[in-house]
């Protein structure tokens, strides 16, 4: 069975990161299933911060949940080698109820590919009687599809010239219509067989199992005639003998349809849609074969199984979401629209933080919280509720974080501050890595707009980087296909939120939803440290009243 993979929103922030591994670690410890921790952008520097100092790893990077080959159930059948005879290919075939199958060569790279087609195809077409010849086929095949022994002769050698002839007639006539390198079809006609020798067949098939005599040996091997002695009748014979031809020779080599394990599973549809062959070579990053998928396959594909935290908002969820089956959602955030096909566990509690949420799961089921486990969810809920100080706190997340910070052996002003600064060092940043720090989408009446968060305990370095980081607003906004960007420099300790914005009429939106004058570009919003809360709310209002 696949893990279920438990991950937060967009450009995670550290309660997204840390509820996403305390609820995979409960989850696993309730069900005993496999419960993977994802995380859908980078770690911050902040939430670095917490992660080292309890020693817990990131998450699993997912850049999107839509399938790719490598979520496909693919055939682990192996590839056939090109000197196999059409005879055991087809068998082979059969053996493995496939219908195509990819031939390689000795270190695994494909040559070509052959389908039950391409061997009908070559048995229904007016195969000329130099087709053994024509296709280089080894003594080694003939042997083994005559069921015979190889009495003169090189396994190896291969046949490039002559015909395959019936001696059906006295050796008089023989000489008419045998040629020189002829692959010669008897029995056991003593005055046939050195007839055939005579003429300089290249290699004479003595069939109904008759003994080979040393005389018809000896001038055979001076002849460098070979020599194949088969149980089979001269009917058996000639009916089985174009089964030696080796693949390679029907095989398809070109216009070979190869797909690799990385390959988004409707790109592959897309692709073999309108295709008649069933099943496709699978190649390795190194482009070695490593399997076969079939178009029943692409469409049996199971879905992943998904717990989404701290976020139940689709433009805030990891690509490929509508791809996935959500079986559950922790969050605290307002209730948006993700559709789900079945009924399933939805708890929303209006709290400051998911990880105060979690703690509260883990108090239900009465599993027991670690000291590191205690560590991220206290840190988690510090960092959403700024240390207590942001209005979507409330005494629950207070209680809780308090009461974790005991078990994990923190003092909570003292980890908050260290918290807080490591994600505030934000000089030697690009303002592009500033902005998508913590960021957000939101859309009302068809207008996208984004709003990002930067907090610091430092207010110099807030206003060192208002100016730059306007100008890189002003420059991204015209290809960002948003109608507005918005960005909060908020100081933790002061409380208060210099806002920046850019775009058409974006300070009317501004003075509209917070009802003061403000700057072309920015306003000073004391009292104001929660985007959920406090900012959000009054200017999606005011975008919806927007004449």
């Amino acid at each position: 069975m696949k893990p279920i993979l438990v991950i937060g929103h967009k450009n995670p922030d550290t309660d997204s990161i840390c509820s996403a591994i305390c609820y995979a670690h409960l989850k696993r410890m309730l069900t005993g299933k496999d419960y993977i921790p994802c995380r859908a952008g980078q770690v911050n520097a902040e939430t670095k911060y917490v992660l080292d100092c309890f020693d817990i790893e990131p998450p699993r990077y997912l850049s999107s949940l839509n399938p790719r080959l490598s979520d496909v159930q693919y055939r682990d059948v192996a590839g056939i080698g090109a000197q196999m005879s059409l005879r055991r290919a087809w068998e082979y075939m059969s053996e493995k109820d496939i219908q195509t199958i990819s031939v390689v060569d000795e270190n695994n790279y494909i040559q070509g590919i052959l389908t039950f087609s391409d061997i009908a195809r070559f048995y229904m077409e007016d195969q000329g009687a130099d087709a053994l010849a024509e296709a280089k086929t080894s003594y080694r095949n003939l042997v083994d599809v005559l069921n015979g022994e190889l009495v003169i002769g090189d396994p190896e050698q291969q046949l490039e010239r002559g015909k395959v002839v019936v001696a059906a007639a006295n050796p008089d006539v023989m000489e008419e219509y045998l040629h020189e390198h002829d692959i010669v079809i008897l029995g056991n006609r003593y005055e046939s067989q050195l007839c055939a020798i005579e003429m300089k067949a290249g290699c004479i098939i003595i069939g109904l199992g008759s003994k080979v005599s040393r005389t018809i040996k000896k001038l055979a091997a001076e002849a460098h005639c070979a020599i194949i002695a088969t149980p089979m009748d001269t009917y058996s014979c000639s009916k089985v003998i174009n089964q030696a031809v080796p693949v390679q020779h029907v095989m398809r080599r070109s216009g070979l349809i190869t797909f690799r394990p990385s390959e988004l599973v409707e790109d592959v549809k897309k692709t073999v849609s309108k295709k008649r062959i069933r099943y496709y070579p699978i190649l390795a990053d190194d482009g070695k074969y490593i399997g076969m998928v079939s178009q029943r396959n692409l469409l049996d594909i199971e879905k992943q199984e998904v717990i989404l935290v701290d976020h139940n908002e689709r433009d805030q969820s990891v690509d490929g979401i509508g791809s996935a089956r959500i079986t559950e959602i922790i969050d605290h955030h307002r209730i948006d629209a993700i559709e789900t096909s079945n009924p399933i566990y939805f708890r929303n509690q209006p709290l400051g933080c998911t990880a105060t949420i979690i703690a509260q799961l883990y108090q239900e089921n009465r599993v027991e919280i670690t000291p590191a486990i205690a560590g991220l969810l206290c840190s988690a809920i510090l960092s959403d509720t700024l240390m207590f100080r942001s209005p979507t706190c409330t005494p629950v997340d207070r209680r809780t974080a308090e009461t974790l910070a005991e078990i994990a052996g923190i003092d909570i002003k003292s980890h908050a501050v260290a918290m807080f600064r490591a994600g505030s060092q934000l000089i030697d940043r690009s303002m592009d890595e500033i902005f998508h720090m913590d960021y957000k989408y939101y859309q009302v009446r068809g207008k996208r707009v984004a709003i990002s968060q930067v907090t610091s305990v430092n207010q110099e370095e807030l206003e060192e980087i208002q100016p730059q980081l306007l100008e890189y607003m002003q420059n991204c906004l015209p290809t960002s296909g948003l109608a507005m960007l918005f960005v909060m420099l908020t100081n933790i300790i002061e409380e208060t939120t210099e806002l920046l914005f850019a775009g058409q009429d974006a300070a009317e939106i501004v003075r509209a939803a917070f009802q003061q004058d403000c700057d072309t570009n920015s306003c000073l919003l004391t009292g104001v440290v929660s985007r959920k809360k406090q900012l959000v709310p009054p200017l999606l209002t005011a975008l919806e009243d927007e004449d």
